[in-house]
């Protein structure tokens, strides 16, 4: 018997075209930031719908929302004893994105020499490891390729 393989996630499976601009840019990071995490994927993107459908999907709605507000999003989503840590989490990495970057992954990704520079800025945010900016990375190549043409 095989281990069972976790799943592959694209932007395009949720709707996203990363070659769109900065606001998809950013929501396939979060989702990738909550996917990221040690939970079952479902629960990571359950929880994303919900940043999404409520407008929390910027990194200044995130910041400008309360610690209890999202705190509560989380539960909602599944993320039942790990809420205030993923709270408290996120809100450190999007205020850094926004301090470095002033909340402009594309201003990350333009600014990097190469995909290798960018992938380590990521790991410079609170909770983004390796994989976490490996499976980013993975899916926007495209945006590498144009500042070549």
């Amino acid at each position: 018997m095989t281990a069972s393989k976790k799943p592959e996630h694209h932007p395009e499976d949720f709707g996203l075209d990363v070659t769109r601009g900065d606001d998809d840019v950013f929501r396939w990071f979060l989702l990738v930031y909550l996917l990221g995490k040690p939970i079952q994927s479902g629960v990571a993107v359950q929880t994303w719908r919900l940043f999404v459908e409520r407008g929390l999907d910027t990194p200044w709605t995130i910041v400008d929302t309360s610690d209890h507000a999202l705190s509560r999003l989380f539960v909602e989503g599944k993320y039942t004893r790990y809420n205030h840590v993923m709270t408290a989490a996120l809100k450190r990495c999007m205020q850094q994105l926004i301090q470095m970057y002033d909340g402009s992954l594309t201003l990350l990704i333009d600014s990097s020499a190469d995909q290798d520079e960018c992938a380590r800025r990521l790991r410079e945010f609170h909770g983004v490891g390796p994989k976490t900016a490996e499976i980013f990375m993975r899916d926007i190549d495209e945006l590498f390729a144009r500042r070549v043409e």
